[in-house]
């Protein structure tokens, strides 16, 4: 009841996945993020724990397919579910149950994979597909969600739009960006708008906080301040 596209950015290293569906807070289910290992979307009839245990095994250096055969082999409502799996060498595996709901599938790409169940056809994932890959020029996060916005103008779900997410993560174990709309009539637009809004301190004050290589990030408030207010002005 939902397509995603999980993509590792070639210029930086992250990983993101961009999600939309006609349910209800679809950000936090689908979307798992194993920092510097891999991505992993669950979806159609969702089983939150082949994110949760997925993201081990990637982190243990298992292979996607591995991973997938592993994940569904212990569940029983396998053929209800779907997932797709991107890991850091770029390695792609997808598993769509006999049991989603048309249309139904998966597609991949150079460093992306893109699933769905419960679309208004093929063309959706083949739009999300055609515009990340002639998008190369937009900053990673604005990339993921044209590619989608692209996909919901070919039909997206069939029952209509409820929630989105976006998810990316860098070196950190933590996030470099969560955005997540829970509820809304347009909620691919509000996702677009928050991401916007994040580029207005959000993305510039992020580099302050602690890191594995500075564990007590930066403090100084003026300099904090200083350099927010140079990077904002750079981009005008």
């Amino acid at each position: 009841m939902t397509w995603s596209i999980i993509a590792k950015d070639g210029a930086t290293g992250q990983f993101g996945i961009a999600v939309a569906t006609k349910f209800f807070a679809v950000g936090a289910l689908v979307p798992h993020i194993a920092a510097g290992h891999g991505a992993i979307a669950t979806q159609a009839l969702v089983n939150p724990y082949y994110g949760i245990d997925g993201v081990k095994l990637l982190r243990e250096g298992r292979a996607p397919r591995e991973i997938v055969e592993t994940l569904i082999a212990a569940d029983s409502g396998r053929e209800s579910r779907q997932l797709h799996i991107v890991d850091a060498s770029g390695r792609i595996a997808a598993h769509t149950g006999s049991e989603c709901v048309d249309w139904c599938g998966h597609i991949e790409g150079k460093g992306f994979s893109i699933a769905g169940n419960m679309l208004a056809g093929a063309r959706v994932l083949d739009d999300t597909a055609k515009a990340y890959i002639e998008s190369q020029a937009l900053p990673f996060a604005q990339r993921l969600i044209a590619a989608m916005r692209s996909g919901e103008a070919a039909g997206g779900d069939k029952r209509g739009r409820q929630s989105a997410a976006l998810l990316i993560y860098g070196e950190e174990e933590w996030s470099d960006l969560d955005l997540r709309v829970y509820d809304h009539t347009d909620p691919l637009a509000e996702l677009q708008r928050l991401e916007a809004v994040s580029r207005e301190r959000w993305v510039h004050f992020r580099q302050f906080l602690p890191s594995r290589k500075n564990p007590a990030g930066i403090t100084d408030r003026a300099t904090i301040d200083a350099s927010i207010e140079a990077a904002i002005a750079a981009e005008k």
